[in-house]
Formats: structure tokens, sequence, C-alpha cells
């Protein structure tokens, strides 16, 4: 059965999630709808980036991966469909797929499927579900676009490096509030080079001691660990780690090494 995940910015309360699915059902009724997530803030491409970069790899080859973020009609808008490790992803060219990739996808066409007019303010429910809808059906990607030669760039906030410090940014909080920063476990052992460390954030609040897991300390206490993403992440055990401690997107956090 054809998978098509779904990561958009439309959120829960209207009804433009509804019309975006009952857009692909009226077409193929077969189709194995997924949602990835509807709650990514309007508009943050590095969110949604971020999000589905650590989503995809667990979908079967072939799946199709629709995204709505920032996809609203504009003056010279691009759209794409483009084929990455045997997925297929197909969205706006506003600079997602940089940060979604750490290498040049395999192909990139520039959709040129005729619009529907009255659809003009809402190309999720028609340029990108009949593309979708094609790749889903086994369709090339030469059949619904030209070939382009690049994709828009856009460049992530990286970690600040400095002798023995790492100055990272909190780049997502999850459902449970687990503050996830842009500190790989790759940066972060590289720097560290088996050293003690103390992760600084918010003014006094600091750990020094990593975990393996979030049950490694008593409930309540403050911990960092490196979670399915591979970023360093502060939590509180059976807490709310965001709003207990006073972190939000985009603060800054620090790792010195002793």
């Amino acid at each position: 059965m054809a998978i098509i995940t779904l990561t958009t910015d439309l959120g829960s309360k209207d009804f433009y999630q509804a019309a975006l699915k009952g857009s692909i059902l009226s077409i193929m009724p077969t189709a194995n709808i997924v949602d990835v997530t509807h709650e990514v803030p309007s508009f943050n491409i590095s969110y949604a980036a971020f999000v589905l970069k650590n989503v995809y790899p667990y979908f079967p080859k072939g799946t199709v991966h629709l995204i709505g973020i920032d996809s609203v009609f504009n003056e010279g808008s691009k759209y794409v469909a483009l084929k990455h490790q045997d997925h297929y992803f197909v969205g706006a060219d506003n600079g997602i797929f940089s940060l979604l990739f750490d290498q040049e996808p395999d192909e990139v066409v520039e959709l040129n499927i005729m619009q529907d007019l009255k659809y003009l303010h809402f190309p999720l429910v028609d340029i990108f579900v009949k593309a979708a809808i094609h790749l889903a059906k086994g369709g090339r990607l030469r059949d619904i676009g030209v070939p382009a030669d690049s994709i828009e760039e856009r460049m992530l906030l990286h970690p600040v490096i400095e002798k023995d410090i790492i100055r990272g940014s909190v780049i997502y909080i999850d459902t449970f509030c687990n503050v996830i920063t842009n500190i790989t476990k790759e940066l972060f052992t590289r720097i560290q080079r088996n050293r003690d460390f103390t992760l600084y954030f918010r003014k006094s609040e600091t750990i020094s001691q990593l975990s393996w897991h979030y049950n490694e300390v008593p409930e309540g206490e403050k911990l960092c660990l490196f979670g399915i993403s591979n970023h360093l992440e502060i939590a509180i055990n059976k807490g709310k780690a965001s709003g207990l401690l006073g972190l939000h997107l985009n603060d800054i956090v620090r790792v010195e090494f002793h």
C-alpha cells in the first residue's frame, strides 16, 4: 500500500488539515496517510526539517513525504519534488531541503503541474497532492516536472566552538517538554576527548554528567543525555524541563570541558 506522510504547520483547530487529507483520498482512496506532525510553528522550516530528518529513515523505501510549510502561493513560488535515499519528497523550494539532507538529493524536478485556479492560495491541496499521488503510484519525477540543477540553500545556526567550550542553542522542544539543542553527539565527543564537563543554561543552572536514560536520576531531577535524535537534550525525569527550567526555542546553552 502506498504511504504518504504529512508534515505541515496547519494545526488541528481549522479545516485545512482535513481538506488536505480529503484531497488525497478523493484521488487515491487506498492511500495510507501518516501524520508526522501538523503542529510545526507557522513558517518555521528549520523546526520542520529537524522533525522530518529524524522521522523519514524509519519509513519504507518508496514512501512519499509531503511537506506543507511556508507553501502558500507567492509570485515566483517554486515547488519541487525530489528523490533522496529512495524516498520521495514534495514541497516548496524555500530552503527546507538543504536543512533536511546532509548531501545532494539524487534527483530534483521543479513541478510543472497545471494548477486549478480555485486552489490558487492553497497549492498544498492541489499541486502538492497531485505530485505526491503520482509518485505514490510509482510514477516518474520527470513526468511531473523539469529537472532542476539546484535547490534553495538555507543555513542552520551551528554551535560556536572555542578551545574548551561549545556554545549551542535550543532548536526543539518536544511534547514532554524535553529541550533539544543543536549540539550533536559527534561534536560533543570530538571536543570532549574524555574530559569532564559542565553544561550551563539559564544563568545558574548546571548539569555535569551525561545520563543514558531518563530514569537514571530520581523523579523531578534534571539531566542531560543524547536521545534518539543524537542531539544533546536537557530533561527532567517525569517533569517538564522547558517550563520548569525556563528554557525556550533559541535560548543559549554552554558546555565547558575541564
